[in-house]
């Protein structure tokens, strides 16, 4: 509380941890429901044992649970257009599962949500390569920018803005990774979602 003096609450979890990221949608819902939730979190230079969880299933599993918002907002990245949605990496081989992989899968889900949740606004972004911890200092891109695309589309009432299922760069929608467009591809992402986790998307 002592980093953010103007937060009304903080609650936190292990991320890597399925049973303590169902917690902590617990203790966000005692707090009320909120206009929007923004899925900020990630892992990078981690094992894929730690990627995947921190970066797919935690924002699934808080997606499935947390009281429905308004606008839900995922940070995905440039690099999921390398990625690939591997149906049996979720079951046999956790290891093959890359970064970019995560971050197409976080886009799935935001489309995904778009598509099932029509009163709600779902939309997934890259921020770019910013210089924070993750990115680190020699990062290129503007630090503003890494973070005004999710605030605009958390809180403005611009028509850009109130719209569901795209996929932006400062403020502008962009080129993704198609896979993320595959109602198919998208069913099966949640229905292994939901088996990993024990939680099922409403």
């Amino acid at each position: 509380m002592d980093k953010v003096p103007g937060a009304e609450a903080v609650v936190s979890a292990d991320l890597a941890s399925i049973d303590e990221t169902k917690e902590l949608a617990s203790k966000v819902n005692a707090l009320g429901t909120f206009d929007a939730v923004i899925h900020n979190a990630g892992a990078y230079r981690a094992s894929p044992r730690q990627i995947f969880p921190v970066n797919t299933l935690a924002p699934y599993i808080l997606t499935c649970l947390i009281h429905k918002p308004e606008r839900l907002i995922y940070l995905s990245s440039s690099l999921h257009v390398e990625g690939r949605f591997i149906p049996e990496s979720f079951k046999q081989n956790v290891e093959s599962i890359s970064y970019s992989d995560t971050k197409l899968h976080v886009l799935m889900l935001a489309k995904a949500v778009a598509r099932c949740w029509t009163e709600v606004y779902s939309n997934a972004l890259d921020p770019g390569w910013v210089p924070t911890k993750m990115g680190g200092d020699s990062a290129p891109d503007d630090l503003q920018k890494g973070y005004e695309t999710q605030v605009w589309l958390a809180t403005s009432h611009d028509a850009d803005a109130m719209v569901s299922g795209n996929y932006f760069r400062h403020r502008k929608m962009t080129r993704h990774n198609p896979e993320a467009d595959s109602v198919d591809l998208q069913e099966r992402f949640l229905s292994l979602c939901g088996e990993r986790t024990g939680v099922s998307f409403p």
